[in-house]
């Protein structure tokens, strides 16, 4: 049952998600280079800043904050062998067929439309940047579930930028036209919160 007086606000969400992926060693840049590398031959001016932005906006979605707080969650339970088996060894070896790394990063990039699946599909698939990094990271370090929130971060703010690109197309501008605070139009809605 929905209990009201248990209403976490939005603004601890966020912080608890940004601090969750950088004890995890991932920085908003390093996903940031993976969008401006999958945007970057599509838009006139487009920055680092531009990305950053776009990710910034993303990780303010419910959906993505939840994905990537319940999977980090598990992947350092595994890594302190808290899991009941047979789930601690199938996280522990990020089986091939467990899917549920997948299905969890996949649920949260639905909020941004197709695009942004096809763009998750290829990261999954082609593993760049810090997602190849996470992905074969050796050792102690568990990430089953964060390379694909990574990749789902990124396919996320790939999506973003891919639709405001088609915004400024209609105005006859480019990315070289705008600040990186302008990337979010939402932001400026009355009401809204950032």
């Amino acid at each position: 049952m929905h209990d009201d007086t248990k209403i976490v606000h939005s603004k601890v969400v966020t912080e608890a998600t940004k601090a969750a992926l950088k004890r995890r060693g991932v920085t908003l840049e390093a996903i940031a280079e993976i969008v401006y590398e999958l945007q970057y031959p599509y838009n006139n001016g487009l920055t680092m800043a531009h990305c950053i932005e776009s990710i910034e906006g993303v990780l303010r979605k419910r959906e993505l904050q939840h994905a990537i707080l319940v999977g980090i969650e598990l992947d350092e339970l595994a890594e302190q062998g808290k899991l009941s088996a047979p789930l601690q060894q199938i996280v522990e070896s990020d089986e091939g067929l467990f899917g549920v790394d997948e299905t969890i990063a996949l649920g949260a990039v639905f909020t941004y439309g197709s695009i942004a699946v096809t763009t998750f599909g290829h990261l999954d698939k082609n593993k760049m940047g810090i997602i190849n990094e996470l992905d074969t990271k050796k050792g102690q370090a568990i990430h089953t579930f964060l390379d694909d929130l990574v990749a789902s971060v990124a396919a996320c703010a790939a999506s973003r930028i891919a639709h405001r690109t088609r915004d400024l197309q209609e105005a006859g501008e480019t990315f070289e036209d705008i600040t990186p605070e302008e990337t979010m139009p939402e932001t400026k809605v009355k009401g809204a919160q950032i």
